[in-house]
């Protein structure tokens, strides 16, 4: 029996690799090669190595002082596409994910329901998006991450303030986005997780305390002096939700997914109190709580491992082996 071919996987947080290298293992790849790219260098007349590359660079990578990531992995991915390398979540999944504006504009092309959205640099213009808006409205930063910089607003005046003050971040490409607030009876979202077009699950993340609802477990930290982690117990910021695979939504999240090359996504949506739904997230570098999957019976990174040997390694076909 052939062995599997090697896997690369581009990361900038190490944090977020050992559930799915402990995947991958469990699926039977011996050869995982971890490529860090908080700083690099790209050589245009070198060759990439043949194997399967996994993209894992986040939109928040940032936060954790890699400014220069998101540009070099922007080179790293169109190189190793232009060598006709198979990549997860490859350039075109990437750039989506750095951008809300064109998040907005992609999920209302396949149409599905978004709040309002418009995107403005500077605080003239950042001003006279907010004049578009009748009622509350919520600022994000462009390329977001980790539901950092989300702010309500009820007025043109309090933005005003806000943009005067110290604490205004315009996140880290000045894209400022101003969005539409939806006024939710309960205080949750929803996110849905999809590998290879299938649907592996629907989860519901608790907002009460905030927009920071990274599922994973090294995003958790101990709260208190019990140290109880808020994915954990009675406590945990997710639930199961009650969503199917065959709703109208999923099955519309599924299309785009398959028709826009993404290979796995954690889609976000939120529900007025008339019942309507408002997409406005599609996370590329999803992640999945441990503590969750093992409650529900469904380990995402076990799904994807199982994507990867099942469906992409048989549609690869003889691979030139490259040293």
């Amino acid at each position: 029996m052939p062995s599997l071919p090697p896997v690369h996987i581009l990361f900038e947080n190490p944090d977020w690799l050992p559930p799915l290298l402990d995947a991958l293992e469990r699926e039977g790849f011996d050869d995982v090669r971890l490529v860090e790219l908080n700083e690099g260098l790209v050589d245009p007349n070198a060759v990439p190595p043949d194997g399967i590359w996994i993209n894992r660079i986040s939109p928040s990578s940032h936060t954790r002082g890699h400014d220069g990531t998101v540009q070099l992995g922007r080179e790293v991915l169109f190189w190793l596409e232009a060598h006709g390398r198979r990549v997860l979540n490859g350039l075109a999944a990437f750039e989506l994910e750095m951008s809300k504006f064109r998040q907005d504009i992609l999920l209302r092309r396949w149409g599905i329901q978004t709040p309002k959205t418009v995107l403005a640099i500077g605080r003239t213009h950042i001003l006279a998006a907010a004049e578009q808006f009748d009622g509350p409205f919520i600022t994000k930063h462009n390329q977001g991450g980790k539901g950092l910089g989300i702010r309500r607003f009820d007025s043109i005046d309090a933005l005003a303030a806000y943009l005067d003050s110290e604490d205004f971040d315009e996140g880290p490409d000045r894209k400022v986005i101003l969005q539409q607030y939806i006024d939710a009876p309960e205080p949750f979202i929803t996110r849905v997780e999809i590998v290879g077009g299938q649907f592996v699950y629907a989860m519901r993340s608790d907002t009460s305390s905030g927009f920071e609802l990274c599922p994973s477990d090294a995003c958790q930290l101990p709260t208190g002096d019990a140290g109880v982690c808020p994915a954990d117990g009675a406590g945990s910021k997710f639930a199961p939700s009650p969503l199917e695979g065959d709703d109208p939504l999923v099955l519309r999240f599924i299309a785009m997914c398959q028709g826009e090359g993404i290979d796995l996504a954690g889609i976000e949506f939120i529900e007025d109190r008339s019942g309507q739904r408002y997409t406005y997230d599609i996370n590329g570098t999803t992640n999945y709580s441990g503590v969750f999957g093992r409650q529900i019976g469904v380990d995402g990174m076990s799904v994807l491992a199982r994507h990867i040997r099942t469906v992409v390694v048989p549609a690869l076909g003889p691979l030139r082996r490259v040293a």
